[in-house]
């Protein structure tokens, strides 16, 4: 905690200034200065604790203070390029920064630019010339100011130069000879008004003193008024004499203290007149009145009034203003008569806050008074704010984030106090907020999201208004243009598109058209159309069709077969030209349409060059017999393979007639004795499509009662000799085979048979009852055809197929039980190299591994004497393990070897196998 008091003056020294000046800020916030060396900055002896507190307490301040802020000193009438400050070193910023991207901006609040920035080396230098004069006037101290518009980021700097004054101006008087009559009655003590001399320099500059030459009569007093303003007054010291000396010649001398030192002189004629012993006295020394500065001209301020103690002429009082120098007295006139002071130009407060006009009251005889009108003129609110865009960034990225500065703006208004006040809002609805920064500067900034496609402009309407009464204001309009981002992707009008192309299309036909959009503009939204990778029956999707990439047109790259496909579907996608570029995706489903192509193809009767296949019809054969049926297929589909039969020509009109739709040819008629034998008829057959096809086939009809009635008609159909040399070759060639695999087949039977019977006999020779009867729906799983085997067919077809396969299923009996002689003895051996041999209370544990395709799951084994003695479950479809237990006391036989003729029953599907198992380790048994 500090304990110390503080000034409310806090003094720092800038290092970098070389005007030397310490620069003194007080609590709020104006600038003082005081000309120092260098080295006496922060001299004092500060080494406690507290004073290095109060020392970084003084830093952070002024830090907070100043740090877009800087105030500068400089002479008037200096030459132009003359240096006046380091702002980079003063406020630390980067050189670098003023050189590199968009220069520094210099703001002035007018026209004429008095100093500029040199960016190589951060100074500010003297651009025009400075007149403190012609700035302010009389005001002291003179500054004036402006900002720095540093970018990227956007900085503000307020710079202000204080303009001291050199003594460049010597003191003037209004006249250079005045004359002035003193009536000889005029009594010592006596005074008289005299001009006031004026110098436009300020301070030590300006008139420091008055001499009056020669002093017999007179003698020179300077006053002071309660306003601080200073007057001049000459005092007769000794009676004047007209009969001695009718005039006397002064030398009235004004010097100021400037150096070099500089004076001016006026030259005063006096005349002395004779008797008016009475001066006109005004009836007090000031006047203060108030006036609005928008008060019209003729505008009555204020009366004054003096009385004189003569009477008659030398008692008549004329008014008149005295020349002090005022530039504002030429605002006001005064009626010489009645005193009365009215407004005879315009009144500007923002020029003149107080006007202070001096009096001069006279008689005929020379004697005068005079006194002071002090005018306080009142601010109307008669400015109204003026905008001014200091920066602006245009147009903006739509995504640009809330918070971004679009533009800098200033706003000044002339007037003062609460009149001077600005406010600044936008007056447009719109995603932009104006936001206060420094005094008379304002911000406007994005306040929501932007959204180029939603709207791609602005136009904000910015007013700023003071806080007089009434208010006014002002306005500006600003055209913010948004940029576009790639933030939408490609979209297709549908997801998912059918087109339809006919078959036997020319290869770079058009198919189909997609269409995507962007709701981006420019590049963004500029579309391409890519064919993705997918394959159709495995062939690659662009060896079907190809993509424009510009126009979205689907060509076909080769001709199309609907018999071979019907449809296929590919998937497009869509990509912009933005970066990243972002895509969208559809799935068009191409649908081939059949065109009638393809005649029908005719299947019976079947057509052979020279074949002699003749249908026969008897002679007794009613109306309506069915001769045969033509049988007809068109590869086309729809409409284009509805086929219909027509009966071209025939040897015996109106005996035979075709069915339209099915082909079936039926006699019309009773066969008579006087028709034909051979009948010779031609179908044809046609389809439904546009244009029909067609095709034709001959139908040979003999009408015999039986076949050696006919065989002397036959000789007479045209055959070839060639094909029925061939037919007869395959026709013996055919017999051979059939003949030789029925003996082969015959004698494996009967080598079965006789195997069979031989083992049976084995089987009775011990005494072991054999199961005499097999069910009737087991299968032999050898398929050799001892037992009966059920084969089960499914046909699928349709009444509409035209092109319809025959499906067989396989029967399971490939998957049954398969040894390598199903009549053959099996011997099951009990090995000593078996894994898992257990021998325990004369039970044996037998352990064999098999492979065995079956259909489905349990194996039973039955002895002949009816123990089942072992079980096995099938797990997957094979036998992995079978496992069995055989009691030996059960077992009885003559034989020296334990052996259990056995039938193995598979369950699923059933059949039966005959086998038996054998010990060879095992006990002989009594007889």
């Amino acid at each position: 905690m500090i304990s110390r008091q503080f000034s409310p003056l806090l003094s720092l020294h800038f290092r970098n200034n070389p005007t030397g000046y310490i620069f003194i800020i007080n609590q709020s916030g104006h600038f003082f200065h005081r000309r120092a060396r260098k080295e006496m900055a922060l001299k004092e002896k500060c080494y406690d604790l507290n004073c290095l507190t109060l020392l970084g307490v003084i830093f952070v301040f002024f830090a907070d203070t100043v740090r877009g802020q800087v105030r500068y000193s400089v002479a008037e009438e200096m030459a132009k390029g003359s240096v006046i400050g380091n702002v980079a070193a003063d406020l630390g910023i980067d050189i670098k920064r003023l050189k590199s991207g968009r220069a520094p901006r210099v703001v002035t609040g007018d026209n004429t630019r008095y100093v500029d920035l040199v960016t190589d080396k951060g100074t500010l230098v003297v651009n025009e010339r400075i007149d403190r004069e012609l700035l302010c006037s009389d005001m002291s101290p003179c500054s004036f100011s402006f900002e720095i518009i540093l970018e990227n980021p956007i900085q503000l700097i307020e710079v202000m130069i204080e303009i001291t004054d050199v003594n460049d101006h010597a003191p003037t008087f209004p006249k250079d000879e005045v004359n002035i009559e003193i009536s000889e009655t005029a009594t010592q003590g006596a005074r008289f008004r005299l001009d006031n001399a004026y110098d436009p320099d300020v301070g030590v500059n300006t008139i420091q003193s008055y001499n009056l030459r020669p002093t017999d009569n007179f003698v020179l007093k300077q006053e002071t008024r309660p306003d601080g303003n200073k007057y001049i007054e000459m005092i007769l010291q000794s009676p004047v004499d007209r009969e001695k000396q009718e005039e006397l010649s002064l030398i009235l001398t004004a010097t100021d203290g400037g150096h070099p030192q500089r004076s001016g002189v006026m030259k005063i004629n006096i005349k002395v007149l004779d008797a008016n012993d009475n001066a006109p006295v005004f009836s007090q020394n000031i006047y203060r009145v108030s006036v609005p500065e928008n008060s019209s001209k003729g505008t009555i301020v204020a009366k004054v009034s003096a009385t004189d103690a003569d009477k008659g002429a030398n008692g008549e009082v004329r008014y008149t203003f005295r020349h002090t120098g005022d530039t504002n007295s030429g605002v006001f006139e005064i009626n010489e008569m009645s005193g009365e002071i009215s407004v005879n130009g315009t009144i500007d407060f923002e020029k003149s806050k107080k006007i202070e006009l001096s009096i001069e009251a006279r008689d005929p005889g020379g004697l005068t008074d005079s006194c002071s009108v002090i005018i306080d003129v009142i601010d109307v609110n008669d400015n109204i704010p003026v905008i001014t865009l200091t920066s602006f960034t245009n147009p903006i990225p739509e995504d640009a984030s809330p918070g971004t500065t679009v533009a800098v703006i200033n706003v000044k208004d002339l007037d003062s106090g609460q009149n001077g006040q600005v406010n600044c809002f936008v007056t447009t609805k719109s995603p932009f907020v104006i936001k206060s920064s420094i005094r008379n500067y304002f911000t406007l900034q994005i306040d929501e999201q932007l959204n180029r496609e939603t709207q791609s402009d602005y136009n904000i309407t910015i007013t700023a208004t003071d806080e007089g009464s009434p208010s006014l204001s002002s306005n500006k309009t600003l055209h913010i243009r948004v940029s576009d981002v790639n933030d939408n992707p490609p979209i297709f009008e549908k997801q998912s598109y059918t087109a339809f192309v006919l078959e036997n299309n020319s290869p770079g036909t058009s198919i189909f058209v997609v269409r995507a959009t962007d709701a981006d503009c420019c590049q963004n939204a500029r579309v391409s159309y890519v064919l993705e990778d997918s394959d159709v029956n495995g062939v690659p999707a662009s060896s079907f069709v190809s993509l424009n990439s510009e126009t979205g047109i689907i060509y076909a790259v080769r001709s199309f077969d609907y018999e071979q496909l019907r449809g296929f579907q590919i998937s497009v996608r869509a990509h912009d030209g933005g970066s990243p570029p972002l895509s969208g995706n559809a799935t068009v489903h191409i649908v081939i349409l059949d065109q009638n192509d393809n005649a029908p193809q005719v299947l019976y009767p079947v057509q052979t060059g020279g074949s002699l296949v003749a249908e026969m019809v008897p002679r007794s054969a009613d109306v309506g017999y069915l001769v045969t049926k033509v049988v007809a297929v068109d590869v086309d589909s729809g409409q284009n393979a509805w086929l219909s039969y027509k009966l071209l020509k025939t040897t015996e009109r109106g005996l035979f007639d075709v069915g339209l739709q099915n082909g079936e040819i039926r006699t019309v008629r009773q066969v008579s004795d006087k028709d034909p034998v051979k009948q010779k008829l031609t179908v044809v057959v046609e389809d439904n499509g546009h244009p029909s096809r067609s095709a034709t086939v001959n139908v040979n009809v003999v009408v015999a009662d039986s076949f050696p009635e006919v065989l002397s008609e036959f000789s007479d159909f045209t055959h070839s000799t060639d094909y029925s040399d061939n037919l007869t070759f395959y026709l013996v060639l055919a017999l051979a085979s059939v003949s030789f695999l029925f003996i082969s087949s015959l004698v494996v039977i009967i080598s079965i048979k006789i195997h069979r019977w031989r083992q049976s006999r084995i089987y009775y020779q011990a005494n072991l009852p054999v199961i005499p009867y097999y069910p009737p729906q087991y299968a032999d799983a050898g398929c050799t055809g001892t037992l009966q085997h059920v084969y089960n067919y499914e046909v699928c077809m349709t009444t509409d197929s035209r092109k319809s396969d025959c499906k067989i299923f396989r029967p399971c009996t490939e998957n049954t039980l398969k040894l390598d002689s199903v009549l053959k003895e099996r011997n099951i051996l009990d090995e000593t190299d078996l894994p898992g041999q257990v021998r325990k209370s004369g039970w044996s544990n037998f352990h064999s591994l098999y492979d065995f395709n079956f259909c489905q799951y349990n194996l039973i084994c039955i002895s002949n004497a009816g123990y089942e003695h072992y079980r096995s479950t099938i797990e997957k479809v094979q036998l992995k393990e079978v496992g069995f237990q055989l009691a030996t006391s059960k077992v009885r036989g003559s034989t020296f070897n334990c052996h259990v003729p056995s039938i193995f029953t598979l369950m699923t599907p059933a059949s039966n196998h005959r086998g038996r198992v054998q010990r060879e380790d095992s006990p002989a048994l009594p007889v």
